[in-house]
Parts: C-alpha cells; structure tokens; sequence
C-alpha cells in the first residue's frame, strides 16, 4: 500500500548507544527479532473501518496513464505538490483520452459505494471546475462520477483570498473525495472497477489517488421514544433551512427526557441564528453517516453566525455526516468554515459513527469525553483535537479525553492532536489523560499526522500515519511560548509512515521544547517511546531538538530515512535512554545516530 515501504536488510549487527543497524552481510538474530516486532506492530496499528482502500498506484494502467510518484531517496521537495499530498506519495495520472487505472475490489465483499480520492486542475481565475470522470465495471460502463476543484486548489501567502491563482500565493490542498454510490447492482467481490477519461470527462488532467470499497447498509429506523426533527418543520429535501426547526426539536427532547432523530435526508443550514446549533445534554442521532447529512452553506456576511454544532455535557451524538460548501479555513469568514464539532463539559460526552467534510477542527475539551468509529476529511483545520479550549474554564479542562478508532484524510492542521495551551498568565488547566489509539491519519496537506503538544500522562498508542504533505509525521513538544509542558507522554506501537516533508526542516519524529519562558522556566518535554515503526521519512527519521528533553527509546524501528536515522541537534539539554532500537536501510553516506549535544544531553543504553 505504501510505496516508501521497503523490505528490512538481513545482516550482521551493530549495537551502539541503543541502536542495532542492520548492514549488509550474514544474518543475526536480534535483527530477526526486530523484524517479527516490527510485523506484530504493523498489524496492529490504525482503525478499523467498514471499507477498504485501493491504491490507485497498484492499479493496471490503460492507454497512455502514468505514475507519478516519489522515489525512496529522491531530493527532498521544497514545496507541495500531487506526489506529496498523495497517500503513499504515488498517484495515477489520465491525461487523454482512453487513459484508464483499474483496480480490483478484494475486499471479499460486495461494494455499494466508492470513495473516489482526486484531483482535477483549478478554474484559470480559482473557484475551481466540475468534471465527471468514468467508471467501469468488469469493462461494462457504469455511470460517470461527477468531481470539482471548487474545494480545492487554496493558495498560501496569497495577497487577496486563498482561493486566488494571481495573488502570489503557493498552491496546495489538491485533493479532494468524493462518495459515489454505485448505480445498478453492487461490485462484486473480485470485480474490477475502471476509472477512465472518455471524451465526455473535460477535465484536462485527472490523477486519482485512491479508491474506498465500502458495503454499506440499510438506513437505521427511529428510535423508540425519540422526536423527529421533520416533525417540527425541518426539510430532509434540502429545500428550505432546518437550523431553527432541529434546534426547537433538541430543546423539547431535553424538556422530555427524549432522543432526538434526524431521518434520512440532507438538512440545509444556512441561518443567520446568532449561536450555533447546541446538542447539550440530548442523544441527536441520524440514520447513518451515508444517509443524514447536516449541510452548512456559506458565504453569509462574516461574523454574523457559528455553524459548529455544540456537544456538552451528557451528549451523544451519532449516525451523520457534517458538511459544507466552504473554500478555505476562516471561522466566522465570508467563505469560510466553522468547527465540525465543538464539544466541552465537565460531565462526559459521546462521538460515535458521525463523519465530518470540509469543516474545520472537530475541538475537542472537557472532561470524559468519547469520540470513536469516525471519520473526517477534506478538513480546513485539525482532524481531532483534544484541547483545553485555551480558558480556565472547568467545562474545558481536557481532562480523559479519548479518541479512537477514527479515519482522517486530507486534514487541513494536525490530524490528530493535543494543544495544551497555559495561556497569557498561566491560568488554564493542564491537559491530563489524553489518549489517542488506533486511529488512522492519512495524507495531512497542512501540518503534522500525529502531534502532541504539552500535556500529563498522554498515551498515543496503535496509530497509523500514511504520508504527511507538509511537516512531520508525528510531533513531540509544546504549542509555542504559552504551552504547557509536556509533563508525561508514551508513544507506543505506532506506524509512522512518511513526514519530512516541504515545510522547512521536518522530521519523520520531531521531539522538542522552547526555550526557558516566564511561564514554565524550568520545564522539560518528557516522553517515552517504544515499539514505534518510524520508515521512509523524506528527512532524518527521528530528531530531538533543543532545548530541554529527555527522551526514552526502547525497540522502536527506524527503516529506510532519508538521511540519518537519529539526529540530536545542537543546544539540547537532557538525557537518552535508547535500548534495543533498529535502524536500517540506509542511504549511502548516511548514519544511524548522530549527536550534536555530546555534553549537554547524554545517551545512554
């Protein structure tokens, strides 16, 4: 699936300050123990999802397609492009027509819906265009797939809006997805399915990044003694706005003691209510993310509305997509987009089943909160941030936040994150107990897969990062001159994949710390690492920057960086304990470690 995956080097072994490399020659047996972990590891990590997904770089060529890719060791880009901001750093390029990619569908299961990941150009003045490219199944047409670049193509540093071309901008965040359901019978298990550009496609350029096969079920019926929005005037039609129609739905099934549910449909909100839709204290559930979909429109004057949806104390929310027809990230903005979900209280909330598009960070604060088995993509901020809502207040705390089993693409910040923001004076709490397990971040356009910024007694653990864009795969640090410390935090089982990318110097791992601030003179990033696969970074595979750190590692595998596999900066004060670590497949002229603090920070192992 990953193309910057390479198979592990048999050879003799060389263990020094913690770090087996693995060099050409005969076979040694710690080697094979670190390959039989490093399986065991990549087995278990990421979420597990109802569809699977197809590389459309593994797919058959026809007429004249080509790959474009990365290639292990190539110069490291200095700026986004297709092959960065692909999944595994490889798309398939159709260009005329007749070019076709097919895929198989192996899922061993019958697929009644695709997720198509492409991207086609911009409008000559932005905006984007709609296209429709294609599909095939078994050779036979199927029905064409209708895609736009009317959410894609921004332009960073642009001087008018970042939907600009002419405005000095850079140009990324070229993808976008696109649900398609299947017209006609579903595709068999161990059907082909085509993507073509026949004469009918007027897109001059399409490059498809992948496929979701997914076999999706009947609609979920109502609940017993729930209140259906439609019965107090909301429009399932998408005709007129539901906004004040499912708000008044919520706030009887609170008086009542109900659940609310929101049928099958897709529900406009496009009010100008002055405070965003508040789900507090109530079940909201839908008839499944394929089926309700909560549909926010923009541009409306700015500042006049919040389109998030608030989850408080005693929320469950359930079974429903979020979307927009927002064009970049600017909250409160002409064109832009709000928070997904913005959830806090101190009494516990649940997030389940519930999949977000073009929105902007799903926030995440309080104490005790759930979110599992979803998704998001095509994200203008953060996929999910477990965050203290930067206030002192004690219905933001951070406090036991869990996120789980969760997919996020094309995240426009962080795809999974904690921010523990102290504040100007030092006054808001300290995330405690964040854990971030088994999710799966793929193919962030901005920023970093994983990141953890300050925090106490965080635990990432069996997460899967696919080819970060821009920055680092995962970050280990604190969130600028007013962050917390990162007090405590174990990283363990993780597959990170890619990182490294055209931002300026990034890492595959990066683990760092300011300087001494008024705030935290003293502080420390504290972390321990272990049981990590860190493979095919763009830069060096893993690096401690300064100031003040001390780090663990213990049996983490570093496979095939493109520079050094450890690097300690110079300016760095604290202590390595490095045990029983692999570094191999390296680049010719490159070293497994490399200490530019030989005073200051001692290794140790």
């Amino acid at each position: 699936m990953y193309r910057r995956i390479l198979s592990g080097l048999c050879g003799a072994a060389l263990l020094t300050a913690g770090v087996l490399v693995a060099q050409p020659g005969g076979a040694a047996p710690t080697d094979i123990t670190a390959t039989a972990r490093t399986a065991s590891v990549a087995a278990a990590a990421g979420a597990t999802t109802p569809f699977v997904t197809v590389e459309a770089e593994s797919g058959t060529l026809g007429g004249g397609a080509r790959l474009r890719s990365i290639s292990p060791g190539a110069p490291k880009p200095t700026a986004a492009s297709l092959e960065t901001e692909a999944s595994g750093y490889a798309l398939t390029e159709l260009k005329a027509n007749g070019d076709s990619v097919t895929m198989p569908n192996n899922t061993g299961k019958a697929a009644n819906t695709l997720v198509v990941r492409a991207s086609i150009p911009d409008a000559p003045a932005g905006g984007g265009i709609d296209a429709t490219l294609n599909l095939y199944v078994n050779g036979t047409f199927r029905q064409a797939i209708a895609l736009s670049s009317r959410q894609a193509w921004n332009y960073r540093g642009a001087t008018t809006n970042p939907d600009d071309p002419h405005a000095g901008g850079v140009p990324y965040r070229f993808y976008n997805e696109f649900p398609v359901r299947v017209t006609g019978a579903p595709i068999a298990a161990g059907s082909s399915i085509k993507l073509q550009k026949d004469a009918a496609n007027t897109a001059a350029v399409y490059d498809v990044d992948s496929v979701d096969l997914e076999n999706v079920g009947p609609a979920l019926a109502q609940p017993a003694n729930s209140i259906s929005v439609v019965s107090n005037g909301a429009d399932p039609n998408f005709g007129k706005d539901s906004t004040v129609a499912i708000q008044n739905t919520v706030n009887a099934a609170r008086t009542q003691k109900k659940s609310v549910w929101i049928p099958q449909g897709k529900y406009l909100t496009n009010s100008l209510v002055s405070k965003p839709l508040d789900f507090t204290g109530v079940k909201v559930q839908g008839a499944g993310m394929w089926y309700t979909t909560i549909y926010r429109k923009v541009p409306l004057p700015a500042n006049a509305w919040r389109s998030q949806i608030t989850v408080g104390s005693g929320t469950t929310l359930t079974d429903l997509q979020i979307d927009a027809n927002a064009v970049w990230r600017d909250i409160g903005g002409s064109g832009g987009s709000d928070y997904g979900v913005n959830a806090s209280g101190a009494g516990g909330w649940q997030i389940d089943h519930i999949w977000t598009r073009h929105v902007d960070a799903n926030w995440l604060s309080g104490s005790n909160g759930v979110v599992q088995n979803s998704r998001t993509a095509d994200s203008y901020g953060d996929g999910f941030n477990i965050n203290n809502g930067n206030t002192p207040s004690p219905d933001k705390l951070g406090t036991n936040i869990t996120v789980k089993n969760n997919f996020a693409r094309n995240t426009g910040d962080d795809s999974f994150a904690t921010y523990s923001d102290a504040g100007a004076d030092g006054k808001n709490g300290q995330i405690t107990g964040a854990k971030i397990l088994n999710n799966t971040a793929v193919a962030p356009w901005w920023a970093n897969g994983i990141r953890v910024a300050g925090g106490k007694n965080v635990e990432v653990r069996d997460n899967l990062v696919n080819s970060v864009s821009s920055n680092n795969a995962l970050e280990v640090s604190v969130f600028g001159d007013s962050g917390h410390p990162l007090e405590s935090a174990t990283i363990t089982g993780n597959v990170l994949t890619g990182g490294g990318g055209w931002n300026g110097p990034r890492q595959g791992v990066h683990i760092g710390s300011p300087g001494p601030t008024s705030l935290f003179p003293t502080a420390y990033t504290n972390v321990t690492m272990s049981n990590n696969i860190i493979r095919g970074s763009l830069s060096t595979g893993l690096m401690v920057d300064k100031t003040r750190a001390n780090v663990t590692l213990t049996n983490n595998t570093i496979d095939h960086p493109a520079t050094q596999g450890i690097l300690i900066a110079a300016g760095v004060t604290g202590t390595g304990k490095f045990t029983a670590n692999t570094v191999r497949n390296l680049l010719p002229g490159q070293v497994a470690q490399r200490n530019d603090s030989p005073n200051t920070f001692k290794i140790t192992g």
